[in-house]
């Protein structure tokens, strides 16, 4: 089991690259951030942009992954992402990994001036999406006409130094991204119930994920594919369950989803004052020992 951590894009980049670069230190496997126009509470707040965000510390950073977890369709474009990507790809030194997902109905949905989607155009959007976005990052010239979207000549030279591309790790809970997940995925991502995980008591939390992953075998299976091909990553904060409160807590909830066949721990940096707020020495603490208590 691997740990990494979320760090929201909410800092100056004079504070923001010791936070990556702390990230680095404490030895996690990866830093992702999220990918949008601004989130909820933090909406009057700083917030910048993920691409910038993760190039930067692509500079400031030698080891640790970086990615986004997850970018959208709600105001991206499978053309000029791409080409965001494979230059992200490059000034990374291959350390990249994009999360992807459906979006949701939240600022991003509208703030293009769109009416925003319905579950359905969302989903039907999002599988197109990842098609095209896969076919350019692994073709120089690509020329494809969808019914959301299209490239016609576009150009991806050099390409991705990951071979074929960069890996996806797709979010899904339902059917349609379930597929997506194990048609283009490289990993699966989860961050609980969709329908309202925060309301799901903190038992009944780990037969939600168990529930998910049947779901994922079973879509790995009617398309040919073994599903211990994918990394499964559970992102931590959307339940009632605790796990930064102590290192012993820690280990009590990451071993629990160890057992269900979680590979990858995403844990929120600390942000004062705010829904991620947690004590940062414990957190380090985390970091640091968290996964050596588990093992032993």
């Amino acid at each position: 089991m691997r740990l990494s951590t979320v760090i929201l894009p909410i800092h100056r980049w004079s504070e923001g690259q010791k936070v990556w670069r702390r990230a680095e230190e404490l030895g996690f496997h990866a830093a992702y951030t999220y990918d949008h126009l601004s989130w909820r509470s933090f909406r009057d707040e700083p917030w910048f942009g993920s691409v910038p965000t993760l190039t930067a510390a692509a500079c400031a950073t030698e080891r640790i992954r970086l990615g986004t977890l997850v970018t959208s369709p709600n105001f991206r474009h499978p053309v000029t992402l791409a080409k965001e990507l494979i230059t992200l790809d490059d000034v990374s030194g291959g350390r990249l990994t994009l999360g992807i997902g459906a979006g949701g109905a939240g600022f991003d949905a509208t703030a293009l001036g769109q009416e925003a989607w319905s579950g359905r155009e969302r989903a039907a959007r999002f599988g197109e999406f990842v098609g095209l976005l896969d076919e350019l990052l692994r073709n120089g010239a690509v020329t494809r006409e969808g019914e959301y979207y299209s490239a016609v000549e576009a150009r991806n030279v050099p390409g991705c130094v990951q071979v074929p591309r960069v890996p996806f790790y797709v979010a899904a809970t339902g059917p349609r991204g379930l597929k997506l997940a194990a048609e283009h995925g490289q990993g699966w991502v989860t961050y609980g119930d969709p329908r309202g995980p925060a309301d799901v008591p903190v038992e009944q939390a780990p037969e939600v994920i168990a529930r998910q992953l049947e779901k994922l075998t079973a879509a790995c299976a009617a398309v040919g594919r073994d599903a211990g091909e994918l990394e499964k990553v559970l992102l931590q904060g959307s339940t009632a369950e605790k796990p930064l409160e102590s290192v012993d807590a820690f280990v009590d909830w990451a071993g629990r989803y160890q057992e269900l066949g979680i590979t990858e721990l995403v844990v929120h940096w600390p942000v004062p004052d705010s829904v991620f707020a947690a004590d940062l020495a414990v957190f380090e603490e985390i970091a640091t020992e968290g996964l050596a208590q588990l093992a032993g």
